[in-house]
């Protein structure tokens, strides 16, 4: 299959089962996203607890995900680190793998200057011949990619296609388009935003809320391109309030604790995340009832173990 940057596309949980990657569980949520339209899967991000993936499992999560989508979404192998030597060695490992791309987050804790960032991304771009999507998310990196920094990045790396923007400010995600031509996708990363970065230029959503409700989130990018603005805007006000519970707690927090309470994983997490708090339980379940999710009528029996 070739590279698609376009739909939507989610940023799928790692289902844990007794400290290790229940590789059963991902199965079974990679054929849900076949059959609901999903256009691309995003192994090892944020959403993915990346962070706490030993090298090992970070290469056999990218693996697995290649071999169970075999071909009928698109594979965006999250590869990004703070370090440029050990992303240049992640992009080359999902290349090897078979990902049709790679996810680069900018780099965190370190604070790189605008000339760094360019730099970072140069030298990854430069040593591997792959398609190259930038994630930008000062919220949690502490650092903001300028539309200056992508305006030269698209000039001098070919190979970088695509931003997942995660800024929330659409302003700042028009200025990237207009200084890169359309040189360089956008994509939208706040699911909250996913029709107004549509309506700006978008081509698709990286999704949270995907990992629950794929099929709405399809229907959602669907309608707008098909040019059914009220229906777009209908699904759009609908998926809010679940948007919303979703985000509760760091992600992916909530998202793991609903679909443990719908029976599709077991909510389990790896320090330093740790099980939704009590007092959010109660509108979390409220959420994903008034949404009509079939299933989320009680607590599940066994809660996340925050084990690492």
């Amino acid at each position: 299959m070739s590279l698609t940057l376009r739909g939507a596309m989610v940023a799928i949980v790692t289902p844990f089962r007794d400290d290790a990657i229940d590789e059963a569980a991902l199965k079974r949520l990679i054929e849900m996203h076949v059959q609901a339209g999903t256009t691309a899967v995003v192994p090892c991000g944020t959403t993915g607890e990346s962070a706490t993936l030993s090298h090992k499992e970070h290469e056999r999560l990218i693996d697995l995900t290649v071999q169970l989508a075999r071909g009928r979404m698109s594979v965006i192998a999250g590869s990004g680190s703070n370090n440029t030597r050990e992303a240049v060695r992640l992009t080359k490992f999902a290349k090897r793998a078979g990902a049709d791309a790679a996810l680069l987050i900018s780099p965190y804790y370190n604070r790189p200057t605008q000339q760094g960032l360019f730099l970072h991304f140069k030298e990854v771009a430069q040593s591997i011949d792959l398609p190259l999507v930038l994630y930008n998310i000062a919220s949690r990196t502490a650092v903001n990619i300028e539309p200056e920094t992508f305006a030269r990045l698209a000039h001098e790396c070919p190979t970088i296609v695509a931003v997942k923007e995660s800024s929330g400010n659409l302003e700042q995600m028009s200025r990237i388009r207009l200084m890169t031509s359309g040189k360089i996708a956008l994509i939208c990363g706040d699911d909250a935003l996913t029709l107004p970065v549509l309506a700006i230029g978008g081509t698709g959503v990286i999704s949270v809320a995907s990992n629950i409700v794929p099929k709405d989130i399809v229907a959602l990018v669907e309608a707008f391109e098909a040019g059914n603005q009220q229906e777009a805007i209908r699904l759009h006000e609908r998926l809010l309030p679940l948007i919303k519970a979703l985000f509760l707690e760091t992600n992916p927090i909530p998202v793991k604790t609903a679909m443990g309470l719908l029976g599709m994983i077991q909510p389990e997490f790896r320090l330093p995340l740790c099980p939704l708090s009590e007092a959010n339980h109660p509108r979390l379940l409220d959420a994903l009832q008034s949404y009509g999710l079939k299933g989320a009528a009680k607590m599940p029996a066994k809660r996340g173990r925050g084990k690492r």
